[in-house]
């Protein structure tokens, strides 16, 4: 236990979060900067649910000294939900990913894989990154990729929504993206998109599975798109450590390939900078990355602290009241609510978000 855990017993009352931090540290391999005189499992349990993080940390209660541990019975309950939960899925996810490659090859189409499975390949374990959908790049044919679904497989596509359309391979969600981004909620969304474009033409990024080629996003493609997606949702509502660890895991594995020069003068110029810092900065200082992988790391701690807590608890979650009037208070209350986020993650006003937002909605009102 002594390469893992340093030797100071403190006891938080009650501050949970900070225990699950400690344990997150343990489960991706990382010292911790103290052990516990007990656990509320049952809370804990319950926010790594949230998180997306469940298998994270089982891997952290294993480098626990055995009396730390949940009782037998609960922690055999915990593992056995990571195998059915976790990696049982995930030999599907990938089945399943391969599949639908394999589909589109034999009608002329190459597939980019983003997100999730991207995202997976960076983690220490990738069955143990929770997958959601499948979210592809038919590199500028979506529209061909549609049809085939539609006219081949007899599968219904939904294309109510912004950036992408919407469609199910087995049981799996799959969003096959036109757009990177959705260019009707910012006006700089659009100016940013064709950046998006122009390093989503590369496809000399990619991997075997099930005697597929699945492409990859490049390097600075998937930082840019990593980095935006966290700020775009966090100034929103919400974002999870789970997607924090997506970009630490990341920049561990892919570092030296990064231009950092470029990424840092496009999070520059459309006002992602600091919250860029503080992300790299809770990579660092809280989940236990080392500083060296990262191009900077400058925050102030009020602030580093004050975003880290949204993230294990944010004040205004994605879910909204099904009343129709209850849940326009809830947004007007969550938009006035996350000003300070917004001003992290973007250069503009918040009226002009508003304004394209309502723009946005009156589109197409089913769009997420």
């Amino acid at each position: 236990m002594e390469d893992y855990i340093c030797d100071n017993v403190i006891e938080f009352e009650g501050r949970m979060g900070k225990q699950f931090i400690q344990l997150v540290r343990l489960g991706v391999g990382h010292r911790a900067d103290s052990i516990f005189k007990e656990f509320d499992w049952a809370s804990i349990n319950a926010l790594a649910e949230r998180q997306g993080l469940s298998a994270i940390i089982v891997d952290g209660i294993e480098k626990l000294p055995v009396s730390q541990r949940p009782a037998k019975e609960e922690l055999l309950q915990m593992i056995g939900q990571v195998v059915q939960g976790y990696e049982n899925r995930y030999e599907l996810y990938l089945h399943t990913i391969a599949e639908l490659a394999g589909f589109y090859r034999e009608h002329g189409l190459i597939m980019m894989v983003l997100k999730g499975y991207a995202c997976s390949l960076n983690w220490p374990k990738p069955e143990h990154r929770p997958c959601g959908d499948i979210d592809i790049w038919l590199f500028g044919k979506h529209k061909e990729g549609d049809f085939l679904l539609e006219t081949e497989k007899g599968i219904k596509v939904d294309k109510s929504h912004h950036h992408h359309t919407v469609s199910y391979w087995r049981d799996f969600m799959v969003e096959n993206h036109y757009d990177f981004i959705n260019v009707h909620a910012h006006k700089s969304n659009a100016e940013l998109e064709k950046a998006f474009k122009k390093l989503a033409s590369d496809n000399s990024h990619y991997i075997e599975e099930y005697g597929e080629r699945l492409y990859l996003p490049s390097p600075n493609l998937h930082a840019l798109f990593l980095v935006k997606h966290m700020a775009s949702h966090f100034a929103s509502s919400e974002i999870s450590l789970r997607q924090v660890l997506d970009w630490a895991f990341f920049v561990e594995k892919h570092n030296k390939e990064i231009d950092w020069e470029w990424l840092s003068g496009v999070l520059e110029t459309y006002g992602m900078k600091e919250f860029f810092n503080l992300i790299n900065a809770i990579c660092v200082d809280d989940l236990g990355f080392r500083a060296d992988l990262f191009p900077e790391i400058r925050f102030l701690p009020d602030m580093k602290d004050k975003v880290l807590n949204d993230i294990i608890e944010p004040a205004y979650a994605t879910a909204e009241p099904k009343n129709y009037f209850l849940r326009f208070l809830y947004k007007l209350r969550r938009w006035e609510g996350n000003s300070w986020k917004h001003e992290l993650c973007y250069d503009e006003s918040r009226w002009s978000a508003f304004w394209y937002g309502v723009k946005n909605h009156l589109i197409k009102p089913t769009s997420t």
